[in-house]
């Protein structure tokens, strides 16, 4: 169920701090929306662990890139991770960006992802901005079509942790692409 709209929340820039908080709401949501492509066996592993080394290590170091940490009352309810210049033709990376399932409906992804393009604009004026989505999240797909992304390719998913075990089958992803510039619904805070 959609939560109420999220004009309370508040956005600011994770740090090392925040990396349990971060890989628990990853973890959680990669439980949720990635059955299916990832095995059972690794979403139902030391996920957590798994996540809470990664976002210890990214938080730990921010070279490049910016973690934002979406609160409300006081409470972590979702992030996003723009790399700057991943991609030499498409741009600056949204390497994730994950809400709470209670909190999802609110806008507060749509928050996330405006202030992360309001970012990318001001410090990569002529780059674009992109992301990889599950081809079977469907909703996601449909969330960042409406925010003016286009899908613009696909291929097959890389194995989590580098392992192919971790992967049920061939998934694959879609590239969605934006061109800052062009987006008028831009954030324009930090």
């Amino acid at each position: 169920m959609p939560s109420s709209p999220s004009s309370d929340v508040a956005i600011r820039i994770a740090g090392l701090a925040d990396a349990r908080a971060v890989a628990r709401l990853h973890a959680n949501s990669w439980r949720r929306h990635y059955r299916g492509a990832y095995s059972d066996q690794y979403l139902d592993g030391d996920l957590d662990g798994e996540r809470l080394a990664v976002w210890t290590a990214r938080l730990g170091e921010q070279n490049n890139s910016v973690t934002l940490l979406a609160e409300l009352d006081g409470q972590p309810v979702g992030f996003i991770h723009l790399q700057h210049d991943a991609d030499p033709t498409w741009g600056s990376l949204v390497d994730n960006l994950h809400v709470a399932h209670n909190k999802q409906g609110g806008g507060i992804g749509t928050q996330l992802l405006e202030r992360a393009m309001g970012i990318a604009r001001r410090q990569r004026p002529a780059s674009g901005v992109f992301l990889w989505v599950l081809e079977q999240n469907t909703a996601a797909q449909a969330f960042y079509l409406a925010r003016g992304g286009t899908i613009r390719d696909g291929d097959p998913v890389p194995p989590p942790g580098g392992d192919p075990d971790n992967l049920v089958g061939e998934p694959r992803r879609l590239r969605v692409v934006w061109d800052v510039a062009k987006v008028s619904v831009l954030d324009s805070s930090d």
